[in-house]
């Protein structure tokens, strides 16, 4: 009797267990399309409020086509990107807040930003201790990519000083016969980075600068540097700061009566500078890396399109600006994407060893080969720049 009772309860065992695993079967068919339609996260540092919110919008957008495109051919690994944004207000502290929480709390794979360079100075040592990959899509901060961090989850689709600064120096003397440039930079580690590289790429052109100024982020009066630089003998003046304090420079230098040529880095196109600098903001040559502007290439055809489609307030050319910030992050978000594919999988490190190994990508600003390295997380060079200036509210190519 006890050896039937013990049958019958194997018996019983044996169905709850089949049961059982019916049912986790059952589950498994439920959930797994679930989980793998789970949306790949992107994430995105950015200044979407205060005077370099247009420069964070184009970063946005920029990203935003290259995920549609990206999501309309299937996504990654069979899963749709998702952009996941947070707002900086060009602030070291909350950019680094803001970048914890997509990184812990929202997992995203891969995280842009950078729109300020200490900003991104402030994120870099967090994601690389979080073996998260970060691509900067505008800071140009030479020490965002070049951190010293080994491994490094630093990478780059932008400017980078030590390269704007020879180009700055080449530009001037080519175009302005530049022999005594006078330096204003903003006073802050982006103007500290870039006081390093245009010293350095004075002394390697044989040039001896007038002299080296420095300004607030928020001075409204930048008259007293200017004249020292003036009265040093300075032919041409290198500018270094965001829209705000750039278009205190230019102001300044309207009230002296003193208007020498300006040869600027990218900080006048983060915003409403002409607006802010007035009329003579046409005055400030500054380096970019893209136009939408004459001719473009097939990408570039495909992109204006999609932007036309997408962003009602979008006509033309004109009205994509900053260009680069479009442009940057359009690239940067399909090596992304690409980076994630070769990693076959989410996971932080292997998304950084694959980001090393893309062979070739046909990009909107060129197509790049190899475009990353341990030695190199740059993807761009001084050979990638064009010079723009404003005309009326419209970033346009020099011609000169």
């Amino acid at each position: 009797m006890a050896l039937d009772r013990l049958a019958g309860f194997a018996t019983l065992s044996r169905r709850r267990a089949l049961g059982l695993g019916a049912a986790l079967a059952a589950t498994s068919v439920l959930v797994g399309p679930t989980l793998a339609a789970d949306p790949i996260k992107i994430g995105l540092v950015t200044a979407l409020s205060g005077q370099s919110a247009r420069a964070g919008e184009a970063l946005t957008r920029g990203l935003t086509i290259a995920i549609d495109e990206i999501n309309a051919k299937g996504g990654v690994l069979g899963r749709k990107l998702e952009l996941v944004r947070r707002d900086d207000e060009s602030n070291p502290s909350k950019g680094l807040l803001a970048a914890r929480e997509l990184v812990q709390r929202e997992k995203v794979a891969v995280l842009f930003g950078g729109l300020d360079t200490p900003v991104a100075l402030a994120i870099v040592p967090f994601i690389n201790s979080a073996k998260v990959p970060f691509i900067d899509p505008w800071a140009a901060g030479t020490n965002i990519t070049h951190n010293g961090a080994n491994p490094n989850f630093a990478f780059r689709v932008s400017a980078m000083d030590d390269s704007v600064d020879k180009a700055m120096v080449q530009y001037a003397v080519k175009h302005f016969s530049a022999k005594k440039p006078g330096l204003i930079l903003v006073n802050n580690p982006w103007g500290e980075s870039n006081e390093r590289g245009l010293l350095a790429a004075l002394k390697e052109a044989n040039i001896a600068p007038a002299g080296v100024e420095k300004f607030e982020g928020n001075d409204v009066d930048v008259v007293p540097q200017l004249t020292r630089l003036k009265q040093a003998g300075a032919d041409v003046l290198f500018l270094v700061g965001n829209v705000g304090p750039s278009s205190q420079v230019v102001k300044s230098l309207d009230r002296m009566g003193w208007m020498p040529p300006i040869v600027s880095h990218w900080g006048p196109a983060g915003g409403r500078f002409t607006e802010l600098a007035g009329p003579s903001a046409r005055n400030v040559i500054f380096v970019q890396t893209y136009s939408f502007f004459g001719k473009q290439s097939p990408v570039g055809e495909r992109v204006l399109a999609a932007l036309k489609a997408k962003y009602p307030d979008i006509k033309g050319p004109g009205d994509i600006t900053p260009a680069v910030g479009y442009a940057n992050a359009y690239d940067g978000m399909h090596l992304a994407a690409l980076a994630i594919a070769k990693a076959g999988s989410t996971n932080g490190e292997a998304i950084r060893e694959a980001l090393f190994n893309i062979d070739r990508y046909e990009g909107l600003i060129k197509t790049y080969e190899r475009p990353f390295s341990p030695t190199n997380p740059d993807a761009l060079n001084e050979n990638d720049y064009i010079w723009t200036r404003f005309e009326d509210n419209q970033i346009v190519p020099v011609t000169n």
